[in-house]
């Protein structure tokens, strides 16, 4: 797809930079961190990580974590009740099935407590560079449709058109330059669109190509 070849070359320029937001330092932390952006922003779960991060060390150390404790830092993320309880679960899972290490397959990583095809994207693409699939969040959703790349409205739909025009070996970045296009210039409420690296190439605006 032409138009889709040239948006990515265009946010790529613009985009230098672009890569995942969330502070982590290893596939567990990673893993934990998607887990409580659910809901929640990036900036918010960055907060978090230092404190949480600090207390807990390993998978072991999250599965036998005190629910109270582990609640009451992460409670600033929201829905804290659940995201404890899926860390604790997942966790438990990874000692029990892969002795503490983080799996790096699709299928594996979607088997765990509160892993959908989202999270094990964003750990499979970050954390071991495989390209599995196209991770979509609230950006890459109102972004496809915005730039009339897809019609669809559910992520696993909207995921399912976009591996069949983005080129594979670019999965991984085409996610994380939709992003940071949608924070810093595509946003929600107020697109600037006047000032938009992608305007000439977008329908919103006109195609040119």
């Amino acid at each position: 797809m032409p138009r889709c070849r040239a948006i990515l070359r265009r946010l790529r320029a613009a985009h230098p930079d672009a890569r995942c937001a969330l502070h982590h330092q290893n596939p567990l932390q990673l893993l934990v961190a998607t887990i409580l952006s659910a809901q929640c922003t990036d900036q918010r779960v960055n907060l978090v990580a230092p404190a949480l991060f600090r207390r807990y060390h390993t998978a072991a150390d999250f599965a036998t974590a005190r629910p109270a404790e582990l609640e009451a830092i992460i409670r600033s993320t929201g829905f804290f009740r659940n995201k404890a309880r899926s860390i604790r679960n997942c966790c438990q899972s990874l000692v029990a099935e892969y002795g503490g290490r983080v799996p790096d397959t699709l299928d594996e990583l979607i088997q765990l407590d509160g892993i959908g095809r989202k999270t094990a994207n964003v750990v499979l693409g970050v954390a071991y560079g495989k390209a599995e699939g196209i991770v979509v969040d609230t950006h890459v959703s109102r972004l496809a449709r915005r730039m009339g790349l897809t019609g669809q409205t559910s992520p696993e739909k909207i995921e399912q058109a976009l591996v069949k025009i983005v080129p594979r070996q670019d999965w991984i970045a085409f996610s994380h330059l939709l992003i940071w296009h949608g924070r810093k210039r595509c946003t929600a409420r107020k697109p600037d669109c006047i000032h938009c690296e992608v305007a000439d190439v977008c329908p919103r605006i006109g195609v040119k190509l």
